[in-house]
């Protein structure tokens, strides 16, 4: 029987999903992919093939809710399957596991149960993962579902780089650094032995992209990371203002009187590169643009970048290779070189060349540290742990 897994990463407005024939292993591309964009205002699904071609680009209707797109995804999978493939399993990506994940798991009543715990970690993101398993449950009740956590390759990292310096009950609640971009990482660690003899040395990954973060790793384990509590810190971001010093949060309470809704809008959706440049949140659009506002924006993201590399290879003791991933990272040749021009003293140089080609090494001859390019593929390492985790035919 042929047999194929689905992946949803479901978030606040829109669906990804991709589809993986598995004969016997899995395939390394997806035979459909794509994603449901605007939910709860003009809504549109977009689907791809294998090889990357639109094949679909529908209007759904307006103001869908999340289940009915869902429906929506499903009933189009249906009439478009290849080669009547049965859908045998569904892994979802859910950004958080708390501490009790550090592997993926499959779903059932109590385990979303326990998911529903970590909303209020992640309250612009968990509602929508688990929105979307139910609706499945609800759809597809005999097809097993499995959680593929964004926190759970952080659980490596020593006890000392999860911890605030708050009072112990807080952090026995739960209040303790996470790091998320967890299946990005993972998938990195995966197939850096692929690309370089340092793979088990100390890496730094960069995940540039409209949200970004970095980590550390040493024997392609995460030892630190940008992000904490909230997938907010660390870097800024496309919208969101990365790190930020908690005495900003306290005048903007008491001399703005800002609720937490007004924060929340300002921290997540109002700042990083939009709010700096008053542009836009969109690298290309921000690297074509000739105003200053736009200049000055690129330069806070890399300045800040090139601040947390310096702190994660002093974590870890030095560097051996510098990843760059995510759509900025793999893509934008402009934000690499300026990033790597201020890292010299780290022995990093760039091939002008090279990078320009987002060529996968782009370390200069003289680069005593290794400079990678690598694409990331968090759907296929979400397609890979379900399939490790549901039992398939032959």
């Amino acid at each position: 029987m042929k047999q194929a897994i689905l992946t949803i990463n479901a978030g606040s407005s829109s669906i990804k999903f991709a589809v993986y024939a598995v004969d016997g292993e899995l395939a390394r591309k997806p035979y459909l992919s794509g994603q449901i964009d605007g939910i709860g205002a003009d809504a549109k699904l977009i689907a791809k093939d294998a090889g990357g071609a639109r094949i679909a680009e529908d209007a759904l209707p307006a103001g869908i809710k999340h289940a009915e797109a869902l429906d929506a995804l499903l009933n189009w999978l249906v009439a478009h399957r290849a080669d009547d493939r049965k859908l045998v399993a569904v892994g979802h990506r859910v950004v958080h596991g708390g501490e009790r994940y550090s592997a993926p798991v499959a779903l059932d009543a109590e385990a979303i149960r326990e998911l529903e715990q970590f909303i209020v970690l992640a309250p612009l993101h968990q509602p929508h993962n688990l929105n979307g398993i139910k609706v499945l449950a609800a759809r597809l009740p005999e097809v097993p579902q499995i959680a593929c956590f964004d926190t759970a390759f952080h659980r490596t990292q020593p006890a000392i780089a999860q911890l605030f310096a708050i009072p112990r009950a807080l952090t026995a609640e739960g209040v303790r650094r996470y790091g998320f971009h967890g299946l990005s990482y993972e998938y990195i660690a995966r197939v850096l032995p692929q690309h370089t003899q340092k793979a088990e040395g100390r890496i730094i990954v960069a995940h540039l992209g409209n949200g970004a973060s970095m980590c550390a790793l040493h024997g392609r384990k995460s030892q630190t990371s940008s992000m904490g509590f909230t997938a907010i810190d660390g870097l800024m971001m496309g919208t969101r203002t990365g790190a930020l010093d908690p005495g900003v949060i306290l005048y903007l309470l008491q001399a703005k009187q800002m609720d937490a809704k007004a924060l929340e809008k300002l921290l997540y959706k109002e700042s990083g590169l939009l709010g700096v440049s008053g542009i836009s949140h969109d690298m290309r659009t921000l690297l074509a643009s000739e105003r200053p506002e736009a200049a000055e924006a690129i330069d806070l993201f890399c300045y800040r970048i090139v601040r947390e590399i310096g702190a994660l290879a002093a974590c870890i003791g030095g560097i051996d290779a510098l990843v760059f991933t995510g759509g900025i990272g793999e893509k934008a040749a402009a934000v690499r070189e300026r990033v790597c021009a201020k890292l010299q003293w780290l022995g990093i140089e760039v091939d002008a060349v090279a990078n320009d080609a987002n060529a996968i090494h782009i370390g200069a001859a003289g680069s005593t540290t290794e400079v990678l390019v690598i694409p990331t593929d968090e759907e296929w390492m979400i397609a890979e742990h379900t399939r490790d985790l549901v039992p398939l035919t032959s």
